[in-house]
């Protein structure tokens, strides 16, 4: 991404005339720097809940797999295991082995480990565990993984294997905390952008390896091929922004999701965190600073 795409967090700060190093540093009084915070997961969701709690002062580390299957890299967390260290809207995220947790924290940035099977829950004993995998059932989070358990989206059930649901579904329960039953159910289809629903989604047309022929932010039109998995090409339905695209060398499944077309048209979208990533990162906020103490 250029300069030009977006206004990086701390110009836009500068202009509304804050003081950006006391709004980029935590304050030293403030208590939540003591409270420890396991994220599963670095998507785009996950990374609203990151940027969230840093921001409030909470020490976070997070695991991911060693091919993470994240769309949205530029607003991710989870490109750290790509690129070794990424950024997203004014914090840093960087690739860690598990004994560099507390030296990433004293450097201000985000400690991520490729740690599948979550064993950094047990070796830091975190306060807060939120499981932010998005994969619309739980692999195996439960209740007493730590004080606080919270978990994103359906699958899960407050009170049997964690202590709050977040809402995550579109509309008008989005970003609520749940304290008793399950979020909404997984309906099976995008959510409607500009009319458009499923077409706007790049799907792997085979099993095999995936390769992009395009950049996230690129302009793209209809029938154009943006990637292919095993030479079998992928084409876009609709014209639109490349919202979000598979790092290349991931491997795929027939039908899942590769790619996302924003119809439109705002480059700044593909680099910033969503409007719905914020409202529940919002929600686990709010979960953890009702629940915590209790």
């Amino acid at each position: 991404m250029t300069d030009s795409c977006v206004d990086t967090e701390a110009q836009d700060l500068e202009r509304r005339g804050w003081n950006v190093t006391a709004y980029q540093t935590r304050p030293v009084n403030n208590p939540l720097n003591a409270v420890t915070v396991v994220v599963k997961g670095g998507g785009d969701l996950a990374t609203g809940v990151v940027h969230r709690l840093h921001r409030a002062g909470m020490r976070v580390v997070v695991n991911e797999l060693p091919q993470p299957l994240v769309i949205r890299r530029p607003a991710s967390v989870a490109s750290a295991i790509f690129e070794g260290e990424t950024e997203v809207e004014g914090i840093r995220a960087r690739l860690v082995e598990p004994g560099q947790v507390e030296e990433t924290w004293r450097g201000g940035a985000i400690p991520v480990l490729i740690d599948p099977e979550a064993r950094i829950v047990h070796r830091c004993r975190p306060q807060v565990l939120v499981d932010a995998i998005m994969a619309k059932r739980n692999t195996g989070t439960g209740i007493e993984d730590a004080s606080l358990v919270i978990a994103l989206g359906p699958g899960f059930t407050a009170r049997v294997d964690c202590h709050a649901v977040i809402e995550t579904n579109r509309g008008h329960h989005l970003g609520r905390v749940i304290l008793t039953g399950s979020a909404e159910p997984n309906m099976g289809t995008p959510a409607t952008v500009d009319g458009h629903t499923e077409e706007r989604v790049l799907r792997a047309p085979c099993p095999g390896v995936f390769h992009g022929y395009c950049r996230i932010g690129e302009r793209v039109s209809a029938g154009q091929t943006v990637a292919h998995v095993n030479g079998s090409a992928v084409h876009a339905q609709i014209g639109g922004v490349l919202r979000g695209l598979l790092a290349d060398g991931v491997a795929t499944t027939t039908g899942m999701k590769v790619g996302d077309i924003d119809p439109r048209g705002r480059v700044e979208y593909c680099f910033t965190i969503s409007d719905k990533a914020r409202a529940v990162g919002g929600g686990v906020l709010e979960a953890i600073l009702c629940l915590l103490w209790k």
